[in-house]
């Protein structure tokens, strides 16, 4: 757009309330300072634009307003009845929507549809968020919800995909256009190469040791037990090998007791960079299934910017974001194929990597899909 007084290029301004649950991925929005649902509105309000967020806590947090940088954030507790919360929560949308240019609903089917029902009723349009395949969620399982939700892919103004094979199941519930991929993008000030000795030395781990290991969720809908039956496989062969791992687990997972197999637990965000550090070899997890399909995971990002070799099942869009190094992926069912990439990589300690995007980046997507819109209306 060009400005008649001064003949330069320029951005409007726009309002963006964002709509979103706080807890997922198993951390908090506000209390964490976490991911894509607080990096990319605060990306945008650094930009210039005004974000509001509001977001339903499922854990007690208590009603308020917080801060986070140019971002103001409310948060409403949906409460043990539920209802309460949510009619609280609910208003509140209804108020704010109608002092704003946008909508970014995300984290889950829910917030897409009482996001579309706003937009359409205050004639505000609703970009729709999919970090993931929310239909794999609980959500959409309940009864009229699915239905609600495919309505509201193909009725909202443009939809946001994590992913390529996200965007293209998007495409078959006959939404054709104005689906844009938003890949979740790196904090590049904390995701870095750093001193591998000082990092082992916080983890306890020998210097000389090789070292493998994975953070994030540990769960066998993920096939995190493949890397367990990879490290035996490697173990005998490599009696130097150390497995480290890092994460939230379901009640009752079991990791193999070995005196070389290391678990920090979960750890805090800024502990991550350090975490990736230690590995010689960082591996991503996933099956062929609903979640491991259409996923991007954050971690590949992550891995990346610290410069550490990445083995990863060559699922989704692992695939793609590999498609130069496929012998860098392994076969999403075999512990055995597992083996022999990682093997493969602790030879081959190639990590410079090309296609890492930051959150700015990814603002910077989004906003360019504010302005199609704009220019649409």
């Amino acid at each position: 757009m060009q400005s008649p007084d001064e003949g330069v290029f320029y951005r409007p301004v726009a309002r963006i309330l964002v709509l979103t649950k706080r807890q997922y991925t198993n951390k908090d929005l506000l209390d964490d300072r976490f991911g894509r649902l607080r990096e990319i509105p605060l990306e945008l309000a650094r930009r210039g634009h005004h974000v509001k967020g509001l977001c339903l806590s499922y854990a007690p947090r208590g009603d308020g307003v917080i801060q986070d940088g140019p971002v103001v954030w409310e948060s409403i507790d949906v409460t043990t009845l539920i209802l309460p919360g949510l009619s609280r929560f609910l208003l509140r949308s209804a108020q704010l929507v109608k002092a704003v240019d946008f909508i970014w609903a995300c984290s889950d089917s829910f917030y897409g549809i009482i996001a579309c029902f706003l937009g359409r009723k205050y004639r505000v349009p609703v970009i729709f968020d999919l970090y993931d395949n929310f239909e794999y969620f609980l959500a959409a399982k309940l009864p009229v919800i699915r239905q609600l939700y495919r309505w509201t892919l193909r009725r909202c103004e443009a939809v946001t995909c994590v992913s390529s094979p996200l965007a293209s199941l998007v495409r078959t519930y006959r939404r054709r256009e104005g689906i844009t991929i938003l890949e979740n993008g790196v904090r590049t000030d904390l995701f870095k190469p750093m001193a591998k000795d000082e990092c082992r030395g916080r983890f306890g781990l020998p210097q000389e040791a090789m070292v493998v290991g994975t953070a994030g969720a540990l769960d066998r809908n993920h096939g995190i037990h493949h890397l367990f039956e990879a490290f035996f496989l490697l173990k005998n062969k490599y009696p130097s090998l150390h497995l480290l791992l890092a994460g939230p687990r379901r009640r009752g997972f079991q990791i193999p007791e070995d005196r070389d197999i290391h678990d920090v637990g979960v750890l805090k965000f800024e502990e991550v960079p350090g975490f990736l550090n230690v590995l010689d070899v960082a591996v991503i997890c996933n099956l062929e299934n609903e979640f491991g399909k259409y996923c991007f995971p954050q971690k590949a990002g992550e891995i990346m910017a610290c410069g550490v070799p990445l083995v990863a099942a060559g699922v989704g869009a692992m695939k793609e974001l590999l498609h130069a190094n496929p012998e860098w992926l392994y076969s999403p069912d075999d512990s055995a194929d597992l083996a022999r990439v990682i093997e493969h990589r602790l030879a081959d300690r190639r990590a410079e990597y090309n296609n890492v995007i930051s959150w700015a980046d990814a603002a910077g997507r989004l906003e360019n899909v504010l302005e199609d819109i704009s220019s649409n209306r």
